[in-house]
Order: C-alpha cells, then structure tokens, then sequence
C-alpha cells in the first residue's frame, strides 16, 4: 500500500499539459476542483469525468501510475459510499430489512460521492505529475504575490509547500524501508486487531520523524550553506510566459464551468 502512493511525484514527459504554464496549471486544477463541488446533478459530473479524462489522456501519464493515486483512497470510497447508501433515504426503496434501508437515492449519492472523489483526486494528481516541484514554487510565489501588500513573505510560504510536496515520496521510501527492517526483525504488522496493529506501528513512527527531523536539518544547512537568502532579488533561470494552450485551456475551463451550471439548472440534483 505504501508503495501505491504516487502523490506529489513527478512523470517527466513533453506532453501539452507538461508545456503549459504552471501558473496556469495551478489556477486551473483550483478552479476545476471547486467547479467539481458545483456539481448538482450527474449530467454535470459527466461533464466533469469527460474534462478529468482528456486531461488524463493529454498529460501521456501511464494509466497504472493514475489508478494508483486513487488506491491509497481506496478506502476512503468504500466507507464513504456505504455510509451514504445506508443513511440517504428518499425514492424508491431497494432493499429493507430490520433497520437497514437501502433507496433510490443513497445508491445515486453513494456513486455520485465516489465520482467526485475520484475525479479529485485524478485532477489534483495530474498537478503534480505534469510539474516540476521547482516550477510549481514559482507558480505559488506569483501567484500569491498579491499577499505581499499584508507583508506576508509570499515565497517563504510557496517553499513550505513545495518542499512539503517534494518529500511526500522521499516519507513513503522512508516508511517502506523502515517497514521492512522491522519485519526482517521479527516485527508482525499485518495481523491482529486494530489496537494491536497500531501498537506495531509505534516502531515505524519513531525512527521515521527521527529520520524526518534529522532529514529537515540537513535540508536548512546545505541552504545556508549556499547563501540561500528568500524571494528577494531572486532570478529564475526558466521565464514564465503564458501561450496559446494556456489560453485555449482558460477558454474551456470556462466553457466546462457553464456547462456544469446550466446541466445543474436543467437536470434533478442528487444532492
């Protein structure tokens, strides 16, 4: 499992999504994302899906490299869609007994919820997949500049997160190491209950922010080793310029976004 998590990785490649200005690429997924949250009805989803796979098919990402961004949340679509299969009521009754209902309307959110997660997580890992961590610090920098007016340190802040994000792989190599020390040591982490399995975790935990702190350190000292000093008087030695695709791709942001709303005005809203 720990494996399956390609969250924050990068997939060198050429791809138009790969060219695009990560400026752009950024504004857009934050865009879609909250357009995937507008949402009301499933011809609206549909459309949605359809933009999520021929940006899929666009960025020349491995198909088994974006079906495994949505396995670690696997389970997370399980609970949620049983959850809602058994506490949505309304329509047409599928299945009752005792206490346990199952209707028209807990099965078309069950899915309709386990969509949108689904795409979300797609859209949100193709960011990542497309985009430098280099370039994607600057995107957030210039993005956020405005901020500068509160004197809020704009680029100390884009850095955070990046380097938050650079290291989501460099944990997960880091847990499946020490994972595999401990059971080459005798350690049993895959039976048993829930407490006992979470006692046999403690081991992992331990070495691992010891690991991360230490990892953390070393990062901050080769920085100030070279002089590294913030944003200011900072050049970039690759120039962000917007073209042609980011427009064409801010154009059908824009025409997936009324889609959406008129599909939610003209169709039976699920939730």
């Amino acid at each position: 499992m720990v494996r399956d998590i390609t969250f924050g990785q990068y997939y060198p490649g050429k791809s138009v999504l790969h060219r695009m200005d990560p400026r752009m690429k950024l504004a857009a997924t934050f865009g879609m994302i909250i357009v995937i949250f507008i949402c009301k009805s499933f011809p609206a989803l549909g459309l949605m899906t359809l933009f999520t796979l021929v940006a899929a098919l666009l960025s020349t990402v491995p198909l088994k490299m974006i079906l495994k961004s949505i396995k670690p949340v696997l389970i997370i679509l399980i609970f949620t869609a049983v959850l809602n299969v058994f506490y949505s009521k309304g329509g047409q009754t599928y299945f009752s007994w005792w206490k346990i209902e199952v209707t028209e309307k807990g099965v078309n959110t069950a899915v309709f919820t386990v969509i949108r997660i689904i795409a979300l997580v797609v859209l949100s890992s193709l960011l990542t997949y497309t985009t430098t961590p280099t370039m994607l610090t600057d995107a957030l920098e210039r993005l956020l500049s405005p901020l500068k007016v509160f004197h809020i340190k704009v680029h100390t802040l884009a850095m955070m997160m990046t380097l938050a994000l650079r290291f989501i792989p460099t944990l997960i190599e880091e847990i499946d190491r020490i994972m595999n020390a401990q059971k080459a040591r005798g350690a049993d982490l895959e039976t048993g209950g829930i407490l006992q399995r979470a006692k046999a975790l403690i081991p992992i935990f331990i070495p691992l922010m010891v690991s991360s702190f230490r990892r953390a350190y070393e990062l901050a000292l080769a920085m100030t080793c070279r002089c590294y000093t913030g944003g200011e008087g900072r050049t970039r030695m690759k120039q962000m310029k917007l073209a042609g695709r980011d427009i064409a791709c801010l154009v059908i942001c824009l025409i997936v976004l009324a889609g959406v709303i008129t599909l939610n005005i003209f169709f039976k809203k699920v939730i």
